[in-house]
């Protein structure tokens, strides 16, 4: 991982801040990329040498994201990992009754995530190498009222990935998808927590450390696999009457 090239995108959430402190610590030269610009500024300097660039900016004003890419890549001189980790769970009960709440749900997890994944995977296309991963989650495993609008652009982003992978598979580039149980972040801070929460700094490790394995679908925590297993393939009319399951 000595000097590798990583362009992490949502830098500032909690998780990819731990991200990108595990690639700082083992040499790696970062290009960031969020939300906040003072958050981001406070990232940076505690990373230090280690960051070569960063920008800060809406994004999900799409038209500028092609051009965050080509300034990462220019500022890093090409791109071997990149990390596509920002998102908005949202409020779903809103999304149910005003379009413009499920639609910013849908452009921030899944537009806002294509128009940053067409220029990396272009750029890595054309190297003929590199790993692209992306933090998607088991809600897009299935339909469930709590969270479904959510769900549903999860969803569509890792079906999208699925593609991606076939496209870039002959020229040698990774496509990875992390699919991400219920993490104690600042996203679900009004969520009441239980045991099947996981905390950033493991989630993190997780993620860097599939970035280099050869699966193309991680489930963080790994006892996410077993329990969606059963949740996906469970028939509705059973799913339906399973309160925990399928209530709000």
């Amino acid at each position: 991982m000595q000097k590798q090239k990583v362009l992490i995108v949502g830098a500032t959430s909690a998780i990819a801040g731990e991200v990108a402190r595990i690639y700082a610590e083992r040499g790696a030269r970062l290009f960031l990329i969020a939300r906040n610009p003072e958050r981001l500024a406070t990232l940076v300097e505690e990373l230090g040498e280690a960051v070569a660039g960063s920008c800060a900016g809406d994004l999900n004003d799409f038209d500028a994201n092609g051009q965050r890419i080509e300034e990462a890549s220019a500022t890093l001189g090409g791109l071997d990992r990149a990390i596509v980790a920002h998102g908005l769970l949202g409020d779903q009960l809103a999304s149910e009754r005003d379009f413009a709440t499920a639609r910013e749900i849908v452009d921030t997890n899944l537009l806002s995530a294509l128009s940053l994944l067409i220029p990396i995977a272009n750029h890595m296309e054309a190297a003929g190498s590199g790993c692209v991963g992306v933090l998607g989650s088991v809600a897009g495993e299935r339909g469930r009222p709590r969270n479904f609008t959510y769900g549903a652009a999860k969803s569509a982003v890792t079906t999208y990935l699925e593609g991606l992978r076939s496209r870039l598979y002959p020229s040698g580039v990774g496509v990875k998808v992390f699919k991400l149980g219920p993490v104690d972040t600042p996203m679900t801070l009004d969520h009441p927590k239980n045991a099947l929460f996981a905390d950033p700094a493991s989630v993190a490790r997780g993620i860097v450390r599939a970035m280099e394995g050869r699966r193309f679908a991680t489930y963080l925590p790994w006892y996410w696999l077993p329990i969606m297993v059963v949740v996906r393939w469970l028939p509705e009319p059973i799913f339906q009457r399973i309160g925990f399951l399928s209530g709000r």
